[in-house]
């Protein structure tokens, strides 16, 4: 892989971020969300997509369609040859395949002689991962429609090798417990388990030669799905919590793409905030005021979209 820098004496004015993921006409989910969410923290986005996924807001996925894997992988190595990137979110891999695809070009950027970034948060020129677990799609119910083309065992396969090789995964509780081998959290301490669990274990499997500071495995425990009249995330590591985000538990129907607005935020802010809990706080907040504001898009006939913009100027 060729290194790509900034061009000396030249600062970039805002955050170069990359989604790999799969599409969504109805622009609630995948590359489109992803892009825009980016837009929403002042970033730069750039897209590679992994799967052509055919779906709506009422009865959610109907067919994914998996480009061959070399084309996933031409499209990876074209934009990190030639984009500086500070962080990368990837979300639905669509394959078993495609998910060995992604590692194998994680491997060759971190293994690249890239020097320092001029850009606004990547010090080591190697981006910052952020890895959202797709499983299925958030519409008509928790997750409305496989988003992979092979069997469980094999997606959860390529799912770990990914994992494995991210900063921080964000799963919810259904992919939390898949990506274990476990059965659902049904309260936050068995939620928490799970977590510390999972960040300990991808953090085993994490292979040697990542940044300083960078040889652990974070996991972003999502509790959207756990009763009460708060909806807390949870942000561990091997050896516990990092942080708490509370937040309160909205009675809104446009809930679709939550989980990649959540991943994209965490990506797109990492590179100008400090620490992964800071970039964690912000991005909860900023995921609050868009599913408080999704329901007022109008957006489908089913489960509709957060509005990503939110906060953003109005004609």
């Amino acid at each position: 892989m060729t290194a790509t820098t900034t061009a000396p004496g030249r600062v970039p004015s805002r955050q170069r971020v990359l989604t790999v993921a799969g599409t969504d006409p109805t622009g609630g989910a995948g590359v489109a969300a992803d892009l825009k969410t980016f837009a929403a923290h002042g970033a730069y986005g750039a897209a590679v997509v992994t799967a052509i996924v055919v779906q709506d807001t009422l009865d959610g996925v109907r067919s994914v369609h998996v480009p061959p894997p070399d084309v996933l992988a031409d499209q990876l190595d074209a934009v990190s040859g030639d984009v500086a990137l500070d962080a990368v979110k990837i979300g639905m891999l669509g394959s078993a395949e495609n998910g060995r695809v992604v590692a194998a070009w994680l491997d060759r950027l971190r293994a690249a002689d890239v020097p320092a970034s001029a850009g606004p948060g990547t010090v080591t020129g190697r981006p910052f991962v952020v890895l959202d677990p797709v499983l299925g799609a958030s519409v008509g119910g928790a997750r409305g429609g496989a988003l992979s083309r092979d069997p469980a065992a094999e997606t959860l396969a390529g799912l770990r090798d990914v994992a494995a090789r991210a900063d921080v995964v964000t799963p919810n509780l259904a992919e939390l417990g898949a990506l274990l081998g476990e059965g659902v959290a049904g309260d936050p301490d068995a939620a928490l388990a799970q977590g510390v669990r999972l960040a300990d274990r991808l953090s085993s499997w994490r292979p040697a030669g990542h940044a300083p500071g960078r040889g652990e495995v974070l996991v972003l425990v999502t509790g959207g799905h756990l009763g009460g009249d708060r909806s807390p995330d949870l942000l561990v590591g091997p050896d516990g919590v990092l942080a708490v985000l509370d937040g309160p538990r909205l009675d809104v129907v446009a809930t679709h793409g939550t989980g990649c607005g959540l991943s994209s935020a965490l990506a797109a802010l990492r590179p100008v905030r400090g620490s992964w809990p800071d970039a964690a706080r912000d991005a909860k907040e900023w995921l609050t005021g868009a599913l408080r504001d999704g329901d007022a898009l109008v957006v489908g006939r089913g489960t509709g979209p957060v509005d990503h913009l939110h906060g953003l100027g109005r004609p």
